[in-house]
């Protein structure tokens, strides 16, 4: 059993705005924040790095062991530890839903995620730990649905954070999603077309089991983020037997692409201490292509080259757990006093 250095606790949050959510889903939420070694033995404030899962991701997937490999938090307390970067406070969220997550945004579909994040989670840290409570030493990072929170809460909320790490960040959106929404039409024909009479399937079985399950999910969780119906029903971007866009619909999902959100949030992006992008060359969601659209973006809209890490690196989607504490002893440098 490895021992941490530094310290993990494991706390709770009870979520007002989170209460009485559309899904039904718990409003008592759980929070890891993790301390360096020497947090308990001093007064020394630390700057924060908060931590966002991808899709369908929940808190014990942080202590995943893969063969011949750590999990993330194991490696974030090795740097520490052995003072190849300054002490830092890793806090990791929790915005699991019933469809598999929440995308970080404030939706009728799911619940207030995007507010919880900001409105409570952070205030409750700054209110418990010994953290530099302002945006110039706050930080936000994830993978794949995660870098979309990573990416869009800065410019959303720049009084809160000030720098981010995105690794295979959902971005550029028509070459994200739309190979996918061709399988899908292709999935949903054993079901009639109807995603529901799938999820009705999905939620009396073990999941996973079935090739469609995965994408499927997927596009049923993100409908409920980006485009749910007046009633909070998901709607999808396509039609299900043809995979033809639906624009209406589709373009709600497009207005939550970091590449279009960036210059409508040019100031907010150009306020950034520090910036990191990367992703594998061979994302099967093709967020390669994302992540360098993202970079010529932050270029055009006036991000000096001096603040952003961009990476393109050999790998896929998954697997990729190692990038992280990279980006953590970056941004850490990069908010130390």
């Amino acid at each position: 059993m490895f021992e941490l250095i530094g310290r993990l606790d494991e706390d709770t949050i009870d979520s007002r705005l989170l209460r009485d959510n559309p899904l039904g889903d718990p409003s008592r939420r759980p929070v890891w924040v993790y301390t360096p070694p020497g947090y308990d033995d001093g007064i020394t404030r630390y700057p924060t790095v908060y931590m966002l899962l991808g899709f369908t991701g929940t808190l014990p997937l942080w202590h995943n062991r893969m063969p011949y490999r750590q999990p993330v938090p194991e490696l974030i307390d090795g740097l520490f530890a052995r003072g190849e970067a300054p002490g830092m406070i890793v806090v990791y969220v929790d915005a699991f839903t019933k469809y598999g997550g929440s995308q970080y945004v404030d939706s009728p579909g799911t619940g207030p995620y995007h507010s919880y994040l900001c409105d409570e989670v952070v205030p409750w840290v700054d209110a418990n730990y010994r953290t530099i409570a302002d945006r110039d030493h706050r930080a936000i990072a994830g993978k794949s649905s995660g870098g979309l929170g990573a990416m869009i809460t800065p410019m959303l909320r720049p009084d809160l954070f000030g720098a981010f790490a995105t690794h295979s960040g959902d971005a550029l959106s028509e070459a994200q999603y739309i190979p996918h929404f061709l399988w899908a039409a292709r999935h949903l024909r054993q079901y009639d077309g109807d995603i529901f009479a799938w999820w009705r399937d999905f939620s009396t079985r073990v999941a996973f089991t079935r090739p469609e399950d995965e994408r499927l999910l997927e596009l049923l969780g993100v409908s409920a983020c980006f485009s749910p119906d007046t009633d909070g029903r998901p709607e999808l971007p396509f039609d299900p037997v043809t995979s033809a866009l639906k624009p209406k619909v589709w373009e709600r999902w497009l207005r939550w692409d970091p590449v279009r959100m960036a210059p409508k949030h040019a100031e907010a992006l150009r306020s950034q201490r520090a910036i990191w992008i990367d992703a594998g060359t061979s994302d099967e969601w093709f967020l390669d292509l994302g992540a360098q659209a993202f970079r010529q973006t932050l270029t055009t809209v006036g991000v000096a080259d001096d603040v952003v890490r961009f990476e393109l690196f050999d790998g896929g989607h998954r697997a990729i757990e190692y990038r992280q504490p990279l980006a953590v002893a970056w941004l850490a440098e990069r908010l130390a006093d």
